[in-house]
């Protein structure tokens, strides 16, 4: 195995030290990388007593069972496999969880990161008195590599964004390279989203007092080896995780959602009824079967939309299905008599539809969260 000859390296003796820093690796499929970023920790991290925690989600590559291997000789090098559970914010909190270190830095496993920037990063939280320090892309000495235009503007864009939702002028926001002291991630732990794959942002955001930010340039690097996963449900988190920091606070993203693919729902009622009546259709029958073709788009829609990091899947689908019928079905009744009875007390017919509209949504929301999209 190749990882014996780094491991027997007489500059590897960090087993012995006091724990001064762990690094936090989200990985999916990044086995190819794991024995390169190892080594380059190795060297650029020689006389401190640091750990490195890889968070892998059960990668088929793999990725899991090779740091294990390194681990039984090396006990510095650990891994949290995770089954069932994806993300790479959730992922970096629980890393940081699973390490008693006073001084915790995340970085890719996918090697874009320079680790030469790592001990500026510490040093800045050990000896500066910074309670987070970001490796920055954005300031003098840093940069995006050979990130074409299309890239940049949209990487611009977006770090702006996180900068509105933030009120910062912290350069970037959305930087996945960063280190913070123990203590300042314990204080916004309790309000973190846990969305995504911008946790940098995530905590700037949630911790209750403002954070004592240090900037280190750095220059990102290309993949040397796996695949990115950057995709459009990257961007759709940063959207929503934004959506949390900001709106969040008096409306829970997640019914905003719903009440999104319900509004969907309406339209797509309305086109199953025309289509049915245009059929030659009582509209009883046309009534009844966009109705159950609107229950059954708004399930399969929030299924991988509101609720995706609850995805049902395979014979749960089924069930899923089963239970949001019923929900709906109640939820229509509650629409219905709640509608009924504020029309006696409200000559205004509007005032009556909505209060059915709206309690009849809160409920199905309630239930189909607590039931069919259950934890």
């Amino acid at each position: 195995m190749r990882h014996d000859s780094f491991l027997a390296d007489p500059l590897i003796s960090v087993d012995t030290l006091p724990l001064e820093v762990a690094v936090v690796v989200p990985t999916l499929n990044e086995a190819a990388n794991v024995e390169r970023l190892i080594e380059k920790l190795s060297v650029v991290l020689a006389g401190r007593g640091w750990e490195v925690v890889f968070v892998d989600d059960n990668s088929p590559d793999g990725t899991s069972a090779l740091v294990r291997r390194i681990g039984r000789t090396s006990r510095h090098v650990r891994v949290v496999e995770r089954v069932g559970r994806r993300g790479l914010s959730s992922a970096v909190i629980e890393g940081i969880l699973a390490t008693a270190a006073p001084i915790v830095a995340v970085m890719d496993g996918d090697l874009q990161h320079s680790e030469d920037a790592l001990p500026r990063l510490i040093d800045a939280i050990e000896k500066d008195g910074a309670e987070i320090a970001v490796g920055t892309r954005y300031v003098a000495g840093g940069g995006t590599g050979d990130w074409d235009q299309g890239r940049v503007r949209m990487s611009r864009l977006a770090t702006r964004a996180g900068q509105i939702a933030l009120g910062t002028d912290v350069s970037d926001p959305m930087s996945g390279f960063f280190a913070v002291r123990r203590d300042a991630f314990e204080r916004a732990l309790p309000r973190l989203s846990a969305i995504g794959f911008k946790i940098l942002l995530d905590i700037l955001a949630s911790s209750p007092t403002a954070l004592k930010v240090a900037e280190v340039p750095y220059t990102f690097r290309s993949r040397e080896a796996g695949e990115s996963k950057i995709g459009v449900r990257v961007i759709a988190e940063y959207a929503e995780l934004i959506a949390d920091k900001t709106i969040g606070r008096f409306v829970p993203v997640r019914l905003l959602k719903f009440l999104m693919v319900g509004g969907i729902g309406v339209f797509v009622h309305l086109a199953v009824l025309r289509a049915l009546l245009g059929f030659g259709d009582s509209f009883l029958t046309a009534q009844t079967g966009a109705v159950m073709v609107a229950i059954a788009f708004n399930f399969f829609l929030n299924n991988s939309f509101t609720y995706a990091d609850r995805k049902l899947k395979g014979w749960r689908l089924l069930g899923g299905l089963a239970s949001f019928y019923a929900i709906s079905a109640l939820g229509a009744v509650a629409n219905i008599g709640i509608g009924t009875w504020m029309a006696g007390h409200d000559e205004r017919w509007w005032v009556a539809g909505v209060a059915g509209v709206l309690v009849g949504a809160v409920w199905n929301f309630a239930m189909s969260s607590a039931l069919t999209w259950r934890k």
